[in-house]
């Protein structure tokens, strides 16, 4: 035992100390900082140092009062945008706007069907802050004459532009309430995300261990003083300890980012407040099983090659399932209860992104969850079992790996070790 602990501790310290894992969860910490914080750094760039757009403003109906409305449906809007209304020619208003004395002109006039129009002018349409907020306001202008044409008071336009009243309500068992899911699609698209590149990075980086040590030599001596089955747990342990490692470290980052912004009433705060702790639990829950079902893969694929060049060959197939889980996932944030989730989710390979995708958006009763966990650790089991046999064999493989007749092979050199 005490020698299943040196591979452990050696495969986790060896990768703790290189620079790709520091460098790797700085990156992650600093963009996990990012985000939480996202309110904060909007305001630290919004409208801070930037002079309100100067527009020149000349109504061609003189008479109308298009400029006086504007001007006041303008006024919320004094810090973003600033109309200066003109009694200049057309020509030399456009020269002002080139020498860079107006931001932007507009050209106000009446329609042949008796509604405002406006023609906006600029040296670059490239920022489209101020005519947005022009022909916003030239829209509120347009309402208002088409509602005094008409003979309609201020309260009767009122009511018809109020936002209809709509509400919804999910009355089957399975389904949360629309405030639970605008609480909880944000972390579980998170969640999801996040199990599918662990299971990426945190499995290639087993089979590329596997393979380094193969291609040195440096096998034939492990595998002389330690048994191959401890090796391969040795190492999925291991790799799996660094994982837990830097994900501490990236979820203390977001913990004391983020505690600020929950105490503001930020974006991040909102959706994190209140969302179940049980969730928390589950998300650890089915990362852990997703890992170990794909380590254990990674391993023994890592053991049947001989050099690392050839790891992406044998891990590429899986890497395109574990894709194809993250968009059936993706797609389920739609359509928790479609056919195809339901199904996929009791499929292992599918189930650690799928299923917690299921437990986020649904009530699942409890036996849904429970075969679903089932059914991992049954996988994981098997194929701990399986796996052990063929890396077994696998790591006293050398030469180039062809085809699904080196896993038979490294069945048969498990047969004769023993």
């Amino acid at each position: 035992m005490n020698k299943f602990f040196i591979i452990l501790f050696h495969t986790f310290f060896s990768k703790f100390k290189s620079k790709s894992f520091i460098i790797s969860t700085i990156i992650t910490a600093v963009i996990v900082a990012g985000i939480a914080n996202i309110d904060r750094i909007f305001e630290a760039f919004e409208d801070r140092g930037v002079e309100a757009d100067r527009v020149g403003v000349i109504e061609v109906d003189e008479g109308k009062g298009y400029t006086d409305r504007l001007l006041e449906h303008l006024q919320p809007f004094s810090e973003q945008i600033e109309l200066v209304p003109l009694t200049d020619s057309e020509e030399d208003a456009v020269e002002k706007v080139e020498r860079g004395d107006l931001d932007g002109l507009l050209m106000v006039r009446e329609g042949n069907s008796g509604m405002p129009e406006g023609f906006y002018q600029a040296n670059t349409v490239a920022d489209q802050r101020a005519p947005e907020l022009v022909e916003q306001a030239l829209q509120q202008v347009k309402v208002e004459v088409a509602t005094a044409q008409l003979g309609l008071d201020e309260a009767t336009v009122e009511n018809v532009y109020a936002p209809v009243t709509f509400e919804t309500e999910a009355i089957s068992d399975t389904a949360r309430s629309e405030e639970e899911i605008t609480q909880t699609r944000f972390l579980v698209n998170a969640l999801v995300v996040v199990i599918y590149f662990s299971v990426l990075a945190y499995g290639n980086m087993i089979a590329m261990e596997v393979a380094t040590e193969k291609s040195s030599r440096v096998m034939e001596i492990l595998v002389s003083s330690v048994s191959p089955v401890k090796q391969m747990f040795a190492k999925i342990l291991g790799i799996g300890l660094l994982g837990i490692i830097q994900y501490i470290l990236i979820i203390l980052v977001g913990y004391l980012s983020m505690r600020g912004n929950v105490e503001s009433g930020g974006f991040v705060g909102d959706i994190m407040t209140g969302v179940p702790g049980v969730l928390i639990v589950y998300a650890l829950l089915f990362f852990l099983l997703g890992y170990l079902f794909y380590a254990t893969i990674s391993a023994v694929l890592g053991s049947l090659v001989s050099r690392t060049e050839e790891v992406n060959i044998v891990i590429t197939p899986l890497t395109l399932i574990v894709v194809v889980a993250f968009l059936i996932s993706m797609f389920g944030l739609n359509a928790p209860e479609s056919t195809l989730i339901t199904v996929t989710s009791y499929i292992p390979f599918f189930t650690p992104m799928v299923m917690f995708l299921r437990v986020g958006m649904l009530q699942l009763p409890f036996w849904e969850l429970a075969l679903g966990i089932a059914i991992m650790v049954s996988s994981i089991v098997i194929l701990a079992f399986v796996g052990a046999r063929i890396y077994k064999g696998g790591v006293l493989m050398y030469g180039k790996i062809s085809s699904l007749k080196d896993i038979k092979h490294a069945l048969a050199l498990s047969k004769k070790e023993s």
